[in-house]
C-alpha cells in the first residue's frame, strides 16, 4: 500500500558547513583528571557492577569537551568548526537512527554526530569528536537513541559506550526567516494565510511569531563514557536500560539509565548458561519492539530467536550459581545454508509477524502467534531478488502503520506489501547512468528510517556522506479502514492527497494506462504545519468529499469547489484528536474523537464552518472508538476498546436535526481478545431483514464480518430472537451465540460490494423497478432492496491476501451454507446470555472456495461497474536530459469477468444453477465494449488449463479432479453459446493466440470447422470466416511431414478448379461484400499455399475476378477488372506472367 513517488531530496551537512555556534569539538572525558568520573569499566566477567564504577552515569558529568551551544565559552578555540575536523574521518555516514516518535534524526560518520529535525529536514547541532577522544576511544561503529531522544549512545571500535544528553529550548530557534524584502509573503493561494485570515501583529503568514523558524535550537552534552572490557558486538537502547551484547565471554549485560532501588545498575547473564539456546554462540545483532515487548536477537550461526525480557528474577529459572536468569526466548529461524544466514530482523507488531533478511537477499517472514515460540513460516519474500542478484540485505523496517516492509539491499532496495505483494524497486535502475548522475540511492542503500508516519524513509547509501528522503504515496486504508476508501482510491502524500477519478470516464478510457485518472490536492499549508503529519483520512461514498486528521482537530474539502474548511480558532482545533476514524454520511462528517477524558462521536456538516457552534450532535461514548463503519443509507458501526460494538441509526428531522440513535450492541467478550487489533468490521443482514425488518433486531440476526491479524472471520448467529433494544435497563437483553468461521488468512484489506457506495448492481436492481423513486438516503425503504435474480455481484466480497484478489459472488450463500442448527442451550450458555455476552460455537463449517484472480499489480480498488481491477505502479524514470531520477505512479486494471464466470460454471452444485448464476453475471456486463474480449480470455484461460492438465496427468490425480478437468471446456463452450453474436468470433480469436497443438482439443468439442465457416458465411462474418478458412488448412494438413501438405496443396487446387473450395467462395463473397482488405489477405493465402500463384490465378478466373488471360474479362465487368488488378499487383502476378 506504499509507492515510491518523485525525485528524492538530498541533504548534506558536513560539520565544517554547519553554523559556528551549533558545532562542537569534544573530547569526551579525557581531559579529565580521574578517568573514572567519567567512564563506567563494565567487568569482562559480566558481574555485579559497583555503583560508584558507574555513578556518572546519572551524575551529569560535564568535561572541558562540553558541546551545549551555552558553553561556548569552555571550549575555547578548541571549538572551531574547521579544527573539529580530523583526517581519519571521509565524511560518510555510517548509522542513521530516528527517535521513536519521529521528530528528530541522527546520522553518524567516524568522528561526528549531527542531529536533524525530520519535519522539515534540517541539520540542527552536531558533536565532532577530537583527535584525543579518536585516538582513547576508537572511531565510531554505532549509534542508538533512547526512545524518548534525551540521550544519544555512541558505539565506538574499541568497546566504549559513549552518551550524550539532548535538551531543547521551545523558545529558540534557528535559521532564521527572511523575506526578499520587507511585506512581501510569497502566498499563491488564499488558504496559505493563517487560520484563513490576515497575519495578526508580530506574526508571519506561517503562523508563527515574526523573525521565528520552524527549527528549535537543541543542544548535546558529552554525558559520560562506559567501558565494556569484553568488547561490544551490538546494543540496544531502551526506555530504561541499555541492554549489550558482549563478545568474549559471550553474554548479554543490562545497564540501567539510573540505579534502582536496591542501588543496582548493571546485570548480566552469561550465553553460556542461557538453557533455551542449543548453540552457544555470541550475538551478534538485536531488535526490539516495544508493543509486543518482544526482542529478536541473531547469533553467530545465522539463527534468529525470539527473546522476551523477564523482569522478576524470581520468576525466571535460575542458573546452578543462582544468579538470577534474565531472558527467555525460542529460536524459529534456522538457515539451511550458510546464504540462508540472518544478517537482518524487523518486527511488525500491528500484524504480529517478524521479518529476517539472510545474507544471500533472501527475506522470510514469520508470523508471531504466541509467546510460546508458536512462530511459523508466514510467506518469502523473493521476487527482486529473481530479477537481478541484490546482494545481501543491509536493512530492513516496517512502516509505522505495519504496511510496508522496506529492504535496502547490496545491490538496490525494493518495497513489499505487508503480506509480500511488491510496491516499488530500484531494480529496473541503468547502472550506467546512476553512476553518471551520482544517485548511489539507487545503487545501494546500507540504512533506512521511516519518517512523517510512513510519508517519506531516510536513506544512507555506502561511502556517501549525503542523506536522501524519498517520499511515498500510501492508500488511505492505512490510516482509516473504510469501503469509501477502496471503492474511490484515496493517497496520502506528504503535502496532500492524490484522488483516482478514473471512475467518471468512459469504459475504454478508463482501461487505459495512459489516461490522467489523478486529481492532487494540496493540504492547506496552516493545517499542516501545525498539526502534521496527516494520520487519518477519508472520502465520501460518492467522491464530492474529502476529510483529513492529523495530529489534532481535523479539516475538509470539497472535490468540486476545491475549498477547503479549516477552524478559524487554533484552540478549538487542538482542543480534541481523532481517535476511531472518520466517515461521511451524505454532507455530513461523523468523527470519533478524543476532548480531554471524553470520548464522543460528533457530526459536523460540509456546509457549516468547523467550530464548536457548527457540532450538529456529540454523542458521548464509554470507551475510545476502535473504528467506525457505516452500513447501508443510514446505519453507523461503532466498535469501542470495550471489546462492543454499537449499532446507530442515522436519522434526521426538523425539529431535531440529524441525531445518532443507538438501537443495539453486541458483546465479543471471549471471542476477540484485543480490540486494538481488529483492523475492520462489518456485518451481512438477511434480504428480509434489509427490506422489511426492524433495525433494533439486526444486532441478532446479523453475521459479523472482522479482520483482525490478518485473518478475515465471519460470526454467523446460531438464534434470531432477543436482540438488544434502544434503551432500557429493566430487561436486561439477551445476546447471540456465534459459529465463528476463518474465511481466509495473509488479508491486506476486503470489501463487501454492499457497502461500496455506487455500483452497477445497484443501477441494474433499481432499473427493474425495485426501490424506484426514493431520495439520496431518505426514503421509505431504510436500506437497499435485497438480492435475487438480476443482481450480479452486489452480494459479493472480495479481499486481497497479499498474491491473488479473491471473490465470493454470493457471500448470503455462503452464510446460508454454513448456517448452523440452533442446539439446545445448556446451563452455561444461558449464563452467558444472561451477562450480555456473545457465545461462539465449537463447531466449524467448510467455506466454500473463491474465485481467486492473479494480479501482477497491487491492486487498490474493484470497479465494479467496469468489470475491473484496479491497480498502480511505480515505474522509475532515467532520462539522459534529466540529471537525476523519478518515480511515476503508473495505473493499471485486469478483468475480473472471466475468471468469476469460470469460477461459477465451474463451481461444485447444480450445474443448471451455476449457469443461471454465471448467464445473470454475464448480462450484467454485457453492454461494455470489451465484453466479447472479457469471454474470449474465459476460453483461453480454460483452454490452456485443460491442455497443460491432459499433457501433464499424472497418477496422483483424483476422480473427482480428473472429472472436474474433463467438463470444465465443454461447459464453457456451452456457455458461450448462449451469445450467438459473440462466440463463433470468440472462438476463431482464441485459436489465433493459442498454440496449434492446442486447436485439436478444442475443436474435439465444437462441431466441424467446415460447418462454423459455413455459419459465418450465412450471416455474413467474412472476417470470421476467413479465421476459419485457416483452422480447415491447419488441421487438414495435421499429417505426417511433406506429403501431407503437398497432397493439402492438391486437394486445394482441384477444388478451387470447381469452385467447391471454401477459400474461393470466402473470396467470390468478399468480392460481392467489396471488401479488398479480405481480399488481399486471401490473396496473401493463396500464394503461401503455391508460390507460383497458379493457385490464386485459378480462383479469380472462378470467381470472375481475373479473364482466361489474366486481362480481368470475367463476369463482374467493371468492378471486376478492378479488383483483379488490384489484387494481382499485390500478390506480384504481373512479375509473374512476365516470366
Amino acid at each position: 500500500m506504499y509507492w515510491p513517488i518523485g525525485a528524492p531530496q538530498v541533504y548534506a551537512a558536513p560539520a565544517y558547513h554547519l553554523a559556528r555556534h551549533r558545532v562542537w569539538r569534544s573530547d569526551d572525558g579525557t581531559t579529565a583528571t580521574s578517568p573514572r568520573a567519567a567512564t563506567g569499566d563494565v567487568p569482562a566477567s559480566g558481574g555485579r557492577q559497583s555503583r560508584p564504577e558507574l555513578g556518572g552515569i546519572d551524575s551529569h558529568h560535564r568535561s572541558p569537551g562540553d558541546v551545549s551551544a551555552g558553553a561556548r565559552a569552555q571550549a575555547g578555540g578548541d571549538g572551531r568548526p574547521g579544527a573539529s575536523r580530523t583526517t581519519t574521518d571521509d565524511g560518510a555516514i555510517l548509522d542513521l537512527k530516528v527517535a521513536k516518535q519521529g521528530h528528530l534524526a541522527a546520522t553518524m560518520t567516524l568522528d561526528t554526530l549531527t542531529v536533524w529535525q525530520t519535519r522539515p529536514v534540517a541539520a540542527l547541532a552536531a558533536v565532532v569528536r577530537s583527535a584525543r577522544s579518536l585516538k582513547t576511544y576508537g572511531p565510531n561503529t554505532a549509534l542508538l537513541i533512547r526512545p524518548d531522544a534525551a540521550i544519544f549512545v555512541v558505539q565506538t571500535a574499541r568497546g566504549f559506550l559513549i552518551t550524550y544528553s539532548l535538551a531543547t529550548d521551545p523558545d529558540a530557534r534557528v535559521y532564521k526567516l527572511s523575506w526578499a524584502k520587507d511585506g512581501a509573503r510569497p502566498l499563491r493561494r488564499p488558504q496559505a494565510r493563517s487560520r484563513g485570515a490576515d497575519p495578526g501583529a508580530g506574526e508571519d503568514a506561517f503562523g508563527t511569531a515574526a523573525g521565528r523558524s520552524p527549527f528549535r535550537e537543541i543542544s548535546l552534552r558529552f554525558r559520560m563514557v562506559i567501558k565494556v572490557d569484553a568488547g561490544v558486538t551490538t546494543a540496544l537502547a531502551l526506555e530504561h536500560e541499555l541492554v549489550v551484547a558482549t563478545r568474549k565471554p559471550a553474554a548479554v549485560q543490562c545497564i540501567r539509565w539510573s540505579p534502582d532501588r536496591t542501588g543496582n545498575q548493571t546485570r548480566t547473564e552469561l550465553v553460556s548458561r542461557m538453557a533455551w539456546l542449543r548453540q552457544k554462540c555470541q550475538v551478534v545483532d538485536m531488535g526490539y519492539d516495544r508493543p509486543m515487548s518482544l526482542a529478536t536477537w541473531i547469533t553467530a550461526d545465522g539463527k534468529v530467536h525470539a527473546v522476551q525480557r523477564i523482569h522478576d528474577a524470581s520468576a525466571g529459572t535460575r542458573a546452578a550459581s543462582s544468579a538470577p536468569a534474565l531472558f527467555h526466548g525460542y529460536t524459529f529461524h534456522e538457515p539451511g545454508s550458510a546464504g540462508a544466514h540472518a544478517v537482518a530482523t524487523a518486527i511488525n507488531a500491528r500484524f504480529s509477524l517478524i521479518a529476517v533478511g539472510s545474507r544471500d537477499g533472501g527475506i522470510v517472514v514469520y508470523h508471531a502467534r504466541d509467546y510460546t515460540g508458536n512462530i511459523p513460516l508466514s510467506h518469502t519474500l523473493d521476487a527482486y531478488r529473481s530479477v537481478s542478484p541484490s546482494g545481501g540485505v543491509q536493512v530492513l523496517t516496517y512502516s509505522p502503520d505495519g504496511y510496508c516492509l522496506f529492504a535496502g539491499l547490496g545491490r538496490g532496495w525494493a518495497t513489499w506489501s505487508v503480506f509480500g505483494k511488491a510496491c516499488g524497486s530500484s531494480a529496473g535502475a541503468d547502472a550506467t547512468t546512476l553512476h553518471d548522475h551520482r544517485e548511489e540511492w539507487l545503487a545501494s542503500v546500507c540504512r533506512g528510517s521511516w519518517i512523517g508516519h510512513g510519508a517519506e524513509m531516510m536513506l544512507v547509501a555506502p561511502r556517501d556522506a549525503r542523506l536522501w528522503t524519498l517520499a511515498f504515496a500510501r492508500s488511505a486504508l492505512t490510516g482509516c479502514f473504510a469501503a469509501a476508501n477502496i471503492a474511490r482510491p484515496l493517497f496520502h502524500t506528504k503535502t496532500g492527497f492524490m484522488i483516482y477519478r478514473g471512475d467518471a470516464l468512459p469504459d475504454l478510457t478508463s482501461v487505459s494506462a495512459e489516461t490522467a485518472c489523478w486529481h492532487e490536492v494540496a493540504l492547506p499549508p496552516t493545517y499542516l504545519a501545525d498539526q502534521g503529519p496527516i494520520r487519518c483520512a477519508v472520502i465520501s461514498p460518492d467522491g464530492r468529499y474529502l476529510a483529513a486528521a492529523g495530529r489534532r482537530g481535523l479539516v475538509h474539502y470539497s472535490v468540486y469547489s476545491g475549498r477547503w474548511r479549516t477552524f478559524d480558532h487554533p484552540a478549538m482545533e487542538n482542543e480534541f484528536k481523532v481517535r476511531g476514524g472518520l466517515c461521511w454520511h451524505q454532507h455530513i462528517l461523523v468523527a470519533a474523537v478524543e476532548a480531554e477524558d471524553r470520548h464522543e462521536i460528533r457530526l459536523y456538516s460540509r456546509e457549516l464552518a468547523l467550530d464548536h457552534a457548527g457540532i450538529l450532535h456529540t454523542e458521548p461514548v464509554a470507551a475510545p472508538v476502535v473504528l467506525l463503519s457505516p452500513s447501508g443509507p443510514d446505519s453507523l458501526l461503532v466498535y469501542t476498546y470495550e471489546n462492543m460494538l454499537h449499532h446507530y441509526l442515522l436519522t434526521a428531522s426538523a425539529a431535531d436535526g440529524v441525531r445518532l440513535v443507538q438501537v443495539g450492541q453486541i458483546a465479543f467478550h471471549g471471542i476477540v481478545r484485543s480490540p486494538a487489533r481488529v483492523r475492520a468490521m462489518s456485518w451481512i443482514l438477511p434480504d428480509d431483514q434489509l427490506q422489511d425488518g426492524d433495525p433494533a433486531q439486526d444486532v441478532t440476526l446479523a453475521s459479523v464480518v472482522f479482520l483482525v491479524d490478518g485473518k478475515l472471520a465471519v460470526l454467523q448467529p446460531w438464534r434470531g430472537g432477543g436482540g438488544s433494544g434502544g434503551g432500557g435497563e429493566e430487561q436486561q437483553p439477551r445476546q447471540p451465540r456465534y459459529d465463528m468461521r476463518i474465511l481466509a488468512h495473509n488479508v491486506e484489506y476486503y470489501l463487501q460490494m454492499r457497502d461500496q457506495p455506487t455500483t452497477l448492481m445497484t443501477t441494474t436492481t433499481a432499473a427493474r423497478g425495485e426501490g424506484e423513486g426514493e431520495g439520496e438516503g431518505e426514503g421509505e425503504e431504510r436500506r437497499g432492496s435485497g438480492s435475487g435474480s438480476g443482481s450480479g455481484l452486489r452480494d459479493s466480497l472480495w479481499l486481497f491476501d497479499g498474491t491473488e484478489v479473491c471473490v465470493w459472488p454470493d457471500v448470503q450463500a455462503m452464510v446460508r451454507g454454513g448456517h448452523v442448527p440452533e442446539p439446545e442451550p445448556e446451563e452455561d450458555d444461558e449464563e452467558e446470555a444472561r451477562r450480555g455476552r456473545a457465545h461462539v460455537g465449537a463447531e466449524h463449517h467448510p467455506v466454500p472456495r473463491p474465485a481467486r484472480i492473479p494480479v501482477d499489480f497491487y491492486p487498490i480498488s474493484i470497479l465494479a461497474d467496469q468489470g475491473l481491477l484496479l491497480g498502480v505502479d511505480s515505474d522509475l524514470v532515467q532520462r539522459r536530459g534529466v540529471d537525476f531520477a523519478f518515480f511515476r505512479t503508473a495505473t493499471r486494471t485486469q478483468l475480473f469477468i472471466p475468471h468469476v464466470l469460470r469460477h461459477q460454471l465451474l463451481s461444485a452444485g447444480a450445474p443448471a444453477a451455476a449457469a443461471a448464476a454465471a448467464l445473470d453475471l454475464a448480462h450484467t456486463y454485457q453492454h461494455l465494449g470489451y465484453f466479447a474480449h472479457a469471454l474470449e480470455i474465459l476460453l483461453h484461460i480454460v483452454l490452456d488449463d485443460t491442455t497443460t492438465t491432459t499433457t501433464t496427468t499424472t497418477t496422483t490425480t483424483t476422480a473427482a479432479n480428473a472429472e472436474h478437468d474433463a467438463r470444465a471446456l465443454p461447459t464453457i463452450l456451452a456457455f458461450l453459446a448462449r451469445f450467438p453474436a459473440h462466440h463463433l468470433a470468440i472462438i476463431v480469436q482464441c485459436t489465433r493466440k493459442t498454440d496449434v497443438r492446442a486447436w485439436r482439443t478444442l475443436f474435439a468439442h465444437l462441431p466441424p470447422p467446415l460447418v462454423l465457416f459455413e455459419e459465418c458465411l450465412r450471416r455474413a462474418w467474412l472476417k470470421t470466416a476467413g479465421g476459419y478458412l485457416l483452422v480447415l488448412h491447419t488441421l487438414d494438413g495435421d499429417g505426417d511431414g511433406e506429403e501431407a501438405e503437398v497432397g493439402a496443396v492438391e486437394t486445394v487446387m482441384a477444388s478451387a478448379a470447381a469452385a467447391e473450395d471454401p477459400s474461393v467462395r470466402l473470396l467470390a463473397a468478399a468480392a460481392r461484400a467489396a471488401d479488398w482488405d479480405l481480399c488481399r489477405e486471401l490473396a496473401r493465402f493463396f500464394v503461401s499455399l503455391d508460390e507460383s500463384g497458379d493457385l490464386l490465378r485459378a480462383a479469380l478466373r472462378r470467381v470472375g475476378l481475373l479473364g482466361a488471360e489474366g486481362e480481368g474479362e470475367g463476369e463482374g465487368e467493371g468492378d471486376g477488372v478492378g479488383v483483379g488488378v488490384r489484387v494481382g499487383v499485390e500478390v506480384g502476378l504481373e512479375e509473374d506472367a512476365g516470366k
